[in-house]
């Protein structure tokens, strides 16, 4: 290590002011960083000093989000194989056609747990590899045009915004949105922890507007087929819209497979379970905030049951218990990935309550209200985004307005 160390100190100098890459300096110094603690501290009785930095930050939440990226890849294959097996022909498309290659035609069983893992990491990877060169990539200009470094920022973004996708969306439609998600969510208001929306969202919902076809909401792509279009299975959300809790009760899928995650959907979003281990690492470490987890939860079941005892002859998802509401969609994953977003998310202790209370709430008007798109989380946390500043500043006026009243003569 001491030898690495020293080859890039020695590499530095082309790199610092006077080097003959001068204007490159941040792309050196963001794989310095990453891979060494930066040997710059500050000094001075004024600076807050803190164990828990950006490069930590976000180096937690990726690995809270291993269980949800390693059920991406093997629900994807699971679900293709599943799909092949009830009569569905294999999609024409290169992955698959590489994974046969690789695997043979046996290896597409349900049953084989590696095959359906590797299956599933042949759609996963190239969507991951194109969020992070387009969308890094576009962050890094940005970071060389100003003369500032390449932060962690993106680091989290580009993990979280692939699982978002279905499997066989287009990887151009990919590239497209990660540079959507940097641009317009993030530097336009000048780069990391100045931005007011959840980029990986703002990438997602760019998406889901301009290209409905490939990112549906009410129903989902995956690697098998059986017409040119390919093998389309209604999201259970979807199934709920029309059927309502009858269709949840019918036996087809249990409530813990939807818990595990062995259900149609994102590729992320379908395990409540590895969500459940995410948010327990990063409360535990500090970086979500519980507050804003019992608000969304407080909201979400208190909305479910009130539409539960209002009940609707037209609307069955008006009937669908809350139990139910917690493992279908992107309930799970908004909530503990994006709406604990430290950026975006109300910062008082008590605006993390109303916070997460709200985008509950509204997650799930969404989703009951407008049957036509049975999901919720991602518009309620773009939504709650442009109001957290809001509730911070009702809640700070509040507290003044309380030590007013105490401390008045």
């Amino acid at each position: 290590m001491k030898g690495l160390r020293a080859l890039l100190d020695r590499q530095g100098k082309l790199f610092h002011k006077g080097g003959k890459l001068e204007k490159l300096f941040p792309l050196w110094e963001a794989q310095d960083t990453f891979l060494y603690t930066p040997g710059e501290t500050t000094h001075g009785p004024s600076h807050v000093r803190d164990a828990l930095d950006l490069k930590r930050m976000m180096i937690t939440v990726v690995i809270a989000l291993i269980p949800a990226i390693l059920m991406a890849m093997y629900n994807t294959g699971f679900q293709a194989a599943k799909a092949i097996a009830n009569g569905a022909a294999p999609l024409d498309s290169w992955q698959t056609t590489l994974f046969l290659r690789l695997m043979g035609e046996k290896a597409l069983d349900p049953s084989n747990v590696l095959a359906c893992f590797v299956h599933g990491a042949f759609y996963f990877i190239p969507v991951l590899l194109v969020a992070f060169i387009f969308g890094g990539g576009c962050e890094s200009l940005f970071a060389i045009i100003r003369k500032h470094d390449i932060n962690e920022g993106y680091l989290v973004t580009g993990f979280l915004f692939p699982l978002t996708l279905p499997p066989t969306i287009p990887l151009w439609q990919v590239a497209l949105g990660a540079l959507f998600g940097v641009v317009i969510g993030k530097e336009i208001f000048g780069g990391t922890g100045m931005n007011i929306l959840n980029p990986a969202l703002v990438s997602r919902a760019f998406l889901f507007f301009a290209y409905p076809g490939q990112i549906s909401g009410d129903a989902v792509w995956i690697a098998a087929k059986t017409s040119a279009d390919g093998y389309s299975g209604a999201t259970w959300l979807a199934e709920a819209a029309v059927h309502g809790p009858a269709a949840l009760a019918s036996g087809a899928v249990t409530w813990w497979d939807a818990f595990i995650g062995l259900i149609p959907g994102s590729m992320g979003e379908t395990s409540a379970a590895a969500c459940l281990f995410g948010a327990i690492v990063l409360v535990v470490t500090g970086v979500g905030s519980w507050r804003i987890l019992l608000g969304v939860f407080a909201g979400s079941i208190g909305t479910a049951m009130l539409l539960n005892a209002v009940g609707s002859d037209t609307n069955p998802l008006f009937a669908v218990p809350f139990w139910w509401h917690l493992v279908l969609g992107g309930w799970a994953f908004g909530t503990v990935f994006m709406a604990t977003e430290p950026v975006t998310a109300s910062h008082s202790k008590v605006g993390m309550y109303w916070y997460g209370l709200f985008t509950g709430i509204l997650a799930i008007l969404i989703r009951v209200v407008n049957p036509a798109y049975p999901e919720g989380m991602m518009l309620a946390i773009l939504f709650m985004n442009l109001f957290a500043a809001l509730i911070d500043h009702f809640v700070v006026q509040a507290n003044i307005k309380r030590r007013r009243a105490r401390y008045a003569a």
